[in-house]
């Protein structure tokens, strides 16, 4: 078990619920094991990683939560559906959800697939997760300085496509956030630089060799996956700030809207 330890207080989450999307590793596995350190039941969500995400899940089981292991390919609503339907199943509600699945430099996808995933699959597992959101519940979409910053400071080309997806993604989850608030549901954006151990990071290191030290040298330090995943799980708990977002880390190279 993972040494690190959760930056939220200790029982701090008892009783609550959350789902984190593409949770089977990476940014989204720190921040389950987070939350459940703080005592959350625990949704790990993942598209095609099961061992992965059930080792996980027999982990998290060992702190005392309830943990639910539920495939779902977040492009399509049938699956989408069937998840949240097995979540109410399961616990009866969600209190914290957790956008944290996103890609588009896979290779073999359709041309649209950033898009898909980045933007329209996160309106629609919003959407579908809404009936279970009850008042006081949070959302929290996890984006990067290069996607949020996209319209005023450029990226490197590689990343490009991302990261107009995802501020597309973005925008049109703030579009939703009166008609959240009236629901009693907060909403925060959790905005950090380019993470190492990523497999963003190391897909644009292989296409672009030497972007990710660059980078790196510009911000003068680089969150590692469990940092970054502390500041998440704290923007699950943390007073929303006025403007909905949370920006980690430098921000002095991206030039502000």
């Amino acid at each position: 078990m993972t040494e690190t330890l959760s930056p939220l207080p200790e029982s701090s989450l008892s009783g609550k619920t959350a789902l984190v999307t593409g949770s089977s590793r990476g940014i989204g596995a720190d921040t389950a094991r987070y939350l459940a350190q703080a005592g959350a039941n625990v949704v790990i969500n993942y598209r095609n990683k099961a061992p992965r995400a059930e080792k996980l899940g027999t982990e998290l089981r060992e702190l005392g939560v309830q943990v639910l292991v539920v495939g779902a390919d977040l492009t399509d609503q049938a699956s989408v559906q069937a998840m949240f339907d097995e979540v109410q199943r399961t616990f009866g509600g969600l209190d914290i959800l957790v956008l944290n699945a996103s890609g588009g430099m896979e290779s073999g996808m359709a041309e649209d697939y950033a898009l898909q995933l980045n933007r329209d699959a996160q309106v629609r597992v919003l959407e579908t997760a809404l009936p279970l959101l009850g008042e006081g519940s949070r959302v929290v979409f996890v984006t990067s300085h290069q996607a949020h910053f996209i319209r005023t400071t450029p990226t490197m080309p590689e990343y490009e496509p991302v990261a107009l997806s995802k501020r597309a993604g973005e925008d049109a989850l703030r579009e939703r956030i009166p008609a959240l608030t009236e629901r009693g549901v907060e909403f925060v954006v959790v905005s950090g630089d380019m993470i190492e151990g990523t497999i963003t990071a190391t897909l644009l290191e292989r296409a672009n060799p030497g972007a990710i030290s660059a980078r790196r040298e510009d911000a003068g330090r680089l969150y590692n996956v469990a940092e970054f995943a502390a500041e998440v799980a704290l923007a699950a708990h943390e007073p929303v700030p006025a403007d909905h977002t949370r920006l980690i880390g430098d921000t002095s190279s991206f030039a502000a809207e």
